[in-house]
């Protein structure tokens, strides 16, 4: 019955205030329609009135739907028409009050976009395009914030799109890529029609709009995991164990309660996203519809034309671009190598940056005549006795950068040259050829003198292991592994059938004398039977005939088959070099094509793996691990971009530090000793001090004042015998009960 007295006293107050809304409205109406016809002729106190009408309707809009129902068709017709001469104050206002309809539901997010969205394109004003932007921006991420809006999202990246294409040469197109720039920051927008729109933004007319596309693809992704890696770290930052703690010691409050919920729920929120399955966070190199016709457009539109009114910084930026592409898709642009040779020059700014881009550019399919003229040019310009040893040191790791993508770039003569470098003084120099020697034994240790090859490539090259790469060869994929699961295989076979064997010769030799009589049964009923007879051809069956007919043939004689074991023999010795490799190459391929691992083999294969990775890890493995490390150079990702600094590489070591770095080089390592020199306990204490924890009550009473503990330790000295006994018994019984309070019950 309250609950019906509460309701009708609700409805009865709504009725009420009606009226009081109506007049409100009225007022609001004969404002507007003052405000449309003389929009100039307004008073700062007009203004003023009529923009405190439109804040109060649009927060009571949803209790009267009837009597507002044309609220936001006039807000929107306002601020289309008007925008000139409303106010600064007011246009906020307006704005203000049409977001809030949309999350009242009054109006639908297409709607707000549509008359928010043009407003942002024309209007000159900084502060309400600042407004517009942010305003448009919360509305698309709350509206895929629970579930992807689909719809919502193809309109707006149509109108983005149309916003680019329909005028290549007007700024405003840099609207779409800020909108697309930060939608794909924050993976809301992660399809390919975002990165269309990035690629039309990067073939425009406008050198800002070609810049924000340009680096939307060299830097987009790296934002995204930035943003997560920050999101992840302020969310590791709550200290479950620490609030409780405080909670449970300080007094109640209601703060610290709600301190308490928020960080309750923000675990909560962390233990979700946990258990939510991982997005596929495809890099927008890969979402390219048309990569080929994509590069040559860029390089034809924006490098090539003399037109251009790109500047070197921004050419480098498109070049970076079109490099990464062409490395990573491995595309074909012939005339783009041929750009690179008059920038190939020790005296050209940013020459590094420009080493970089040719090295992204280079893949296993560019025919190695194209790259040996531009390999040949960077060795007589920068790596010579005559140029400094920074210069030199960029050359080598410029040059060993393009012969990990294409070995067959540089000649054996030339090779040879670089190599001799290893022998400098220089010690930038000296790494650098050395890299390129270690590059060369793992490739192609053939094009190396034999003096240089080391004892490793020397001996897989004799045996045949290592062989010389062919153009266009491409190596068989398999997965990693596979061998070592295979070997295992083979080894359980042997084993199994060794154990049978085993158990069938016992089996015969307790058999003493019937062994012939066993035969015999066996022919008379084959002569009765006067039939075929079914024979097993399981591999268990193929392996043990041979123990059989081993075990009868040893009776009549052995030479016959120690002739037979010769004749084998040579035949496998003329034979095993020319089979081997084929051998090889037919065991891998055979598990993986001609079976379907089980879960159980997948299993295997992870344990195989840990204990391949557990052995390298012990000190004999040292070549294999330090092999392995190579490896992972030569197998780079191919998403990761070559950056000038990884040129520049070790030419850092060439220059020598000034005083000053040298006296902060010995500061900082006197800080690392200190670290180590310090204790288990200055440590812990150390991360409890961090931690906001409390000390222990001996660490306590060592601080304590000296003149505090005084008067205890002169009443100590002045017990007698009886007194000392007391103390210690009662300090006994209260050890039994816990301590003063009890703890122990």
């Amino acid at each position: 019955m309250k609950r019906k007295f509460g309701a009708l006293e609700k409805v009865d107050a709504d009725l009420s205030y009606k009226a009081d809304f109506a007049g409100q409205y009225t007022q609001y109406e004969s404002q507007r329609h003052v405000f449309v016809q003389a929009p100039t002729s307004a008073t700062d106190m007009g203004i003023v009135f009529f923009r405190d009408l439109i804040d109060f309707i649009a927060h009571v809009a949803d209790c009267y739907p009837l009597e507002t129902a044309n609220f936001p068709d006039d807000l929107i017709q306002l601020l289309s028409l008007q925008n000139e001469h409303l106010g600064s104050e007011l246009l906020e206002k307006i704005v203000g009050s049409l977001v809030l309809l949309r999350r009242k539901d009054i109006i639908d997010s297409p709607r707000l976009l549509q008359t928010l969205f043009p407003l942002l394109v024309t209007t000159p004003s900084k502060s309400l395009r600042a407004l517009l932007y942010k305003k448009c921006l919360s509305d698309l991420r709350t509206s895929n914030a629970k579930v992807t809006n689909h719809r919502l999202n193809r309109t707006f990246q149509t109108v983005l799109s149309n916003l680019l294409t329909s005028d290549r040469t007007s700024s405003k197109g840099l609207w779409a890529v800020k909108f697309t720039r930060e939608l794909w920051k924050r993976q809301i927008w992660t399809d390919s029609k975002a990165v269309e729109i990035m690629k039309e933004a990067s073939l425009a007319d406008n050198e800002k709009i070609i810049i924000g596309g340009v680096r939307f693809f060299l830097g987009g992704d790296k934002e995204r995991e930035e943003l997560l890696e920050d999101e992840s770290s302020d969310e590791d930052a709550i200290d479950m164990g620490k609030i409780k703690h405080q909670v449970g010691i300080n007094k109640k409050t209601k703060k610290k309660a709600r301190q308490m919920e928020s960080a309750i729920a923000t675990v909560k929120r962390k233990e979700r996203k946990k258990k939510q399955p991982h997005p596929l966070n495809f890099s927008a190199f890969h979402l390219l519809h048309d990569p080929q016709g994509f590069a040559e457009s860029l390089f034809f539109k924006h490098l090539q034309n003399s037109k251009s009114k790109l500047n070197l910084e921004q050419k480098l930026l498109v070049l970076q671009l079109v490099s990464r592409l062409v490395g990573l898709h491995k595309l074909t642009v012939m005339s783009l190598y041929s750009y690179f040779i008059k920038y190939l020059t020790p005296r050209q700014p940013s020459v590094t940056s420009f080493l970089a881009s040719l090295a992204q550019a280079t893949h296993n399919l560019i025919p190695p005549d194209v790259l040996e003229s531009l390999v040949k040019k960077i060795a007589d310009e920068f790596v010579s006795e005559a140029v400094a040893p920074e210069v030199a040191s960029a050359g080598l790791n410029a040059i060993r950068e393009i012969c990990v993508r294409q070995p067959l770039a540089i000649n054996k003569t030339l090779l040879q040259d670089l190599v001799g470098y290893r022998k400098s003084k220089d010690k930038g120099v000296m790494m650098a050829a050395k890299g390129l020697l270690g590059l060369y034994r793992e490739t192609a240790p053939s094009m190396l003198e034999k003096r240089d090859r080391g004892k490793e490539a020397a001996m897989s090259l004799k045996s045949g292991e290592r062989k010389g790469q062919r153009f266009g060869e491409q190596a068989a994929g398999q997965i990693e592994g596979l061998d070592l699961l295979e070997k295992w295989k083979e080894e359980e076979l042997q084993r199994r059938v060794a154990t049978q064997g085993d158990a069938r010769e016992s089996d015969l030799s307790n058999d003493e004398g019937d062994d012939d009589d066993g035969w015999e049964v066996d022919d008379t009923s084959d002569s009765d039977s006067g039939g075929w007879q079914n024979v097993s051809t399981d591999e268990d069956d193929r392996v043990e005939k041979p123990l059989k007919r081993a075990r009868y043939d040893s009776r009549a004689s052995s030479k016959a088959e120690d002739e037979e074991e010769d004749e084998g023999e040579d035949k496998e010795n003329k034979l095993s070099q020319a089979s081997e490799a084929p051998k090889s190459e037919a065991a891998v391929s055979s598990l993986a094509t001609t079976r379907i691992l089980t879960p159980a083999d997948l299993a295997k294969l992870q344990e195989l793996r840990l204990a391949a990775s557990i052995n390298d890890a012990l000190p004999a493995s040292q070549r294999k691990r330090a092999a392995a490390a190579r490896q992972v150079t030569l197998q780079r990702h191919a998403d990761d971009p070559l950056t000038a600094a990884e040129i520049e590489g070790l030419a850092s070591l060439s220059t020598k530090n000034t005083k000053e770095q040298r006296i902060a080089l010995a500061k900082a390592g006197k800080e690392d000793k200190t670290e180590l020199r310090k204790s288990t306990t200055a440590r812990r204490k150390e991360k409890k001090q961090e931690q906001g924890k409390s000390t222990t009550n001996r660490e306590k009473a060592r601080k304590k004042n000296f003149l505090m503990t005084l008067g205890k330790a002169k009443g100590k000295q002045k017990r007698s015998l009886v007194d000392r006994g007391k103390v210690l018994k009662a300090h006994k019984e209260r050890g039994k009960r816990g301590g003063k309070r009890g703890n122990n019950g």
